[in-house]
């Protein structure tokens, strides 16, 4: 078939091709073992055809079509997902026999685990004098990644990407992958697509590299993501082969947009979901809205200086953890904070905390686009303390969303030593049994169990709106007239 010959993409059954993504170490061999792939397995070898880089490409293995992202690393990967455009089936988790473990390998690992996707390891370099299997299978272990005779179910597939050993073993997985993740085609649904690489070409003007998710881009259509638009002007696939239409799994160099689209967006085919288009909000960043990144847990990125700075600070942590509130430490490691930093916070919606590291400007830059909080440190203490204030508020959010009824105190009696408190119901119902926050303004005093409530010179259990009540509680709180007391659910 000619190069540019128009052609359309066949459906045929119910299935679609698995999405792959390849991370790992640099040096790994990423690069090698896609290289060797698109060589020995590419989907149609046309005749005149011309490989070109549109950061993804089809192949064909016994039948069957498989789609690898060829994006440079966690960058792009977790960008995709930061902007909601999740992409890959499953992973490939690239470490070299010969060299184990690297600092790139724990962050891949982190961005695999973020993106809750099934993966396989690939042990590189099996051709190399000092390959060591059972090596790389302990060090793995350590950052909880058990495979197959440790202890856990992670297929291991032992490879050389430059000889190509093993590859067609883990194509074989892949699909087996695939399989038990039943992927299926969604008919009849109106296109969808993920921006995975996007640049301007000088001559060409902007030039986006799309995956089809959903439904099927045609060459005509009109196409939107939040940041750009434009009419379809050309498709043309890795082999620089001109398309009229692309269906689902199928990733395609699309020429036509007004703007460069940024690496992630989702593109749809039809603008409702945009007509904010260009409008963004700015996020105030501070210790108030550290308990709003997740409902029962505040998720940490941690960069320090050096491995003992490390070890202390997650240790330290360890201490302000309890039952119901939790710090999870997504990914910790020593240098500065990068890009790929952010990109996992935003996709996880984590909080980076540095402790003596530096961060560049393109990092910052990024942080403020996807409204990453990064708080740095020089001391260990301050770190714990903001980071407490964090759980605090947490625990605010978690009463408020539990309030059952709530009262303002109108009086102060005192009778003896006992201070009273005498309160209208302004909403919801105050019961006996209820635990009392206290609060003035959005600040919380503090809580307590009621030890008795009277309405004149009668005990109530109970009081609801527009009643009025005096309040005796357990342990004397600093309340005053005009403050709020809001009735939880008790704990016992």
């Amino acid at each position: 078939m000619a190069k540019n010959e128009k052609r359309v993409t066949q459906i045929k059954t119910n299935t679609r091709p698995p999405v792959v993504a390849i991370l790992g170490h640099v040096d790994h061999g990423k690069t090698t073992l896609l290289d060797y792939i698109r060589k020995t397995h590419v989907a149609e070898k046309e005749e005149g055809g011309i490989t070109q880089h549109i950061g993804a490409y089809q192949i064909e293995y016994k039948g069957r079509k498989i789609t690898f992202i060829d994006t440079p690393g966690h960058e792009a990967f977790s960008a995709m997902r930061a902007r909601g455009g999740q992409v890959s089936d499953l992973a490939v988790l690239i470490v070299a026999a010969d060299d184990g473990v690297m600092p790139q390998t724990k962050e891949s690992i982190a961005h695999i685990k973020a993106a809750n996707i099934p993966f396989i390891v690939a042990i590189n370099k099996m051709d190399m004098p000092g390959a060591n299997v059972e090596r790389v299978k302990k060090e793995l272990s350590k950052e909880e990644v058990f495979v197959e005779g440790y202890g856990g179910d992670v297929v291991i597939v032992p490879i050389s990407a430059k000889t190509g050993q093993g590859v067609d073993e883990l194509l074989e997985m892949i699909d087996l992958v695939a399989d038990l993740a039943e992927l299926k085609k969604e008919e009849g649904k109106p296109f969808e697509g993920v921006v995975i690489e996007s640049r301007l070409d000088k001559s060409r003007g902007p030039i986006a590299s799309i995956l089809v998710k959903k439904g099927v881009l045609k060459y005509g259509d009109t196409v939107f993501t939040k940041t750009a638009s434009g009419k379809v002007k050309s498709l043309t696939d890795s082999l620089g082969s001109r398309l009229i239409a692309v269906e689902i799994s199928t990733p395609i160099e699309v020429l036509g947009f007004t703007k460069v689209p940024k690496v992630g967006e989702i593109v749809k085919s039809f603008p409702e979901e945009y007509k904010e288009e260009g409008k963004e909000t700015k996020q105030v960043l501070s210790k108030t809205n550290l308990p709003q990144l997740s409902e029962d847990e505040i998720r940490l990125i941690i960069k320090a200086d050096v491995m003992g700075s490390l070890e202390a600070i997650t240790n330290s942590l360890e201490s302000l953890k309890d039952e119901d509130q939790k710090i999870k430490i997504f990914y910790a490691e020593t240098g500065d904070i990068s890009e790929s930093d952010v990109l996992l916070a935003a996709a996880i919606k984590a909080i980076i905390i540095g402790f003596n590291v530096g961060i560049n400007s393109s990092a910052e830059r990024l942080a403020s686009e996807e409204k990453v909080l990064i708080r740095n440190y020089k001391l260990i203490y301050e770190l714990l303390e903001e980071l407490k204030e964090g759980l605090h508020a947490l625990s605010e959010k978690k009463v408020e969303e539990e309030v059952f009824g709530k009262a303002e105190i109108i009086a102060l009696f005192k009778i003896d030593s006992t201070r009273i408190a005498g309160c209208r119901v302004v909403e919801g119902r105050i019961n006996r049994d209820d635990t009392i926050v206290l609060k003035r303004g959005e600040k919380e005093l503090g809580r307590a169990k009621i030890v008795s409530m009277k309405h004149r010179e009668s005990d109530i259990n109970e009081a609801n709106v527009g009643d009025e009540f005096g309040l005796v509680l357990e342990k004397d709180l600093p309340f005053a007239k005009g403050d709020i007391i809001f009735a939880t659910i008790s704990s016992s």
